[in-house]
């Protein structure tokens, strides 16, 4: 496990509750690496990366590290011969995306995926088969957001709000990328073209003495006003329309500064025979809109949803299964693969050429913004 932020222990848990057995971790300096293990109960602390890639023991590396660092740690990682798991987005810009997704490609034997974990609730993976079995008829139209609230003080602060360490879109790159890769991997439509209005609330953020707040860790509360300004340029809400290919319509909006929206994805689907609607506050809940008879509620159950969806859920309806249990899952369907000894062709993972569509789109946003305008979602950027 590379990285000791918030999510590094999540990866940690779900690899565990599966019987995958952690070998250690790194963090950003021996010191750091030494007490995420003592802390997580690992049996190394890794000195450095070129100490992880060198132990044979390990056959995948999961980065949840800045996204600066993923290009070249996932490059060497491939070289090293390990399977590679890296967290989203899989890079800062198209080019490197691309050079990873190729990397990949020249790997064929070995596992590469983005953790779009969102993919793995159980509700979301029934509705992509609902989707699939025509069950909703022609799409017309898709909205919904992303809000959190974990950076709505000036005094909120975190690598995430540099664009040098995570890339020119922060609320599009960080959280919107999951809604649109969630739209994608539930309907399977392809993006053509967006336009995008984005907004930077506090364009100065007041950086701790020391170091950084973890994410959704709450110091900008305790540290308000301390600490030396900075200035900031990414993105903190943006609006994005959306045009897909085939003539449907999509639109969406991502927060970062929305007051008690803790982490709430909403997304609703119309098709030409009724409507899916889902949010990830309550996850186990997902209403069908119907127009001849009542709309409907289905609470997830195992035993009512399409086979595809119930392999991915552990405990019977009335058993809440949550945020946590998205990670177990798609490490499932990652590391059957792993034993495998190669990517399947049909896992409900993201690859990573997953991963280069979402900052391709990323790109498109961002210079739809700049210019005010409409811009198309090309193959390169």
């Amino acid at each position: 496990m590379v990285g000791t932020g918030f999510i590094g222990p999540v990866h940690v848990e779900g690899l565990r509750r599966l019987g995958v057995t952690v070998r250690g971790v790194l963090g950003s300096s021996p010191e750091k690496s030494q007490a995420a293990a003592a802390t997580l109960g690992l049996a190394h602390g890794y000195p450095d990366f070129s100490a992880v890639l060198a132990d044979p023991a390990v056959a995948a590396v999961h980065l949840a590290t800045p996204n600066r660092l993923h290009r070249e740690q996932v490059l060497a990682a491939l070289a090293a011969g390990k399977h590679v798991i890296c967290e989203k987005p899989l890079a800062l810009d198209p080019a490197e995306t691309a050079e990873l997704a190729a990397a990949a490609a020249a790997h064929p034997r070995q596992v590469c995926a983005v953790c779009y974990n969102v993919r793995f609730y159980p509700l979301a993976l029934h509705a992509r088969a609902l989707v699939r079995r025509g069950e909703l008829g022609d799409i017309f139209h898709v909205h919904g957001s992303y809000q959190q609230d974990w950076l709505l003080y000036p005094t909120d602060f975190n690598w995430r709000v540099d664009a040098q360490a995570g890339g020119e879109l922060r609320a599009v790159g960080d959280v919107g990328t999951h809604w649109l890769d969630l739209v994608t991997f539930i309907t399977g439509l392809e993006t053509e073209s967006v336009v995008a209005d984005l907004r930077t609330v506090h364009p100065v953020r007041r950086s701790p003495s020391v170091g950084s707040s973890e994410t959704f860790a709450g110091a900008g509360a305790e540290a308000r006003g301390e600490g030396r300004p900075v200035p900031v340029a990414t993105d903190d809400v943006g609006s994005v329309l959306l045009r897909f290919r085939g003539g449907v319509r999509g639109a969406c909006t991502f927060s970062q500064v929305s007051a008690g929206r803790k982490n709430c994805i909403r997304l609703e689907i119309s098709g030409s025979r009724r409507s899916l609607a889902w949010n990830s506050e309550n996850p186990d809940e997902l209403w069908i809109g119907e127009r001849d008879e009542p709309s409907r509620l289905l609470r997830r159950d195992p035993a009512l949803m399409d086979a595809s969806a119930a392999r991915y859920s552990n405990y019977p309806g009335g058993h809440a299964e949550g945020y946590p249990d998205t990670f177990k899952q798609m490490f499932r369907a990652i590391y059957t693969d792993i034993a495998a000894g190669r990517p399947s062709p049909d896992s409900p993972y993201a690859t990573f050429a997953d991963g280069h569509r979402e900052v391709l789109l990323g790109a498109a946003i961002a210079e739809s913004h700049r210019r005010g305008a409409w811009m198309p979602v090309t193959a390169s950027a």
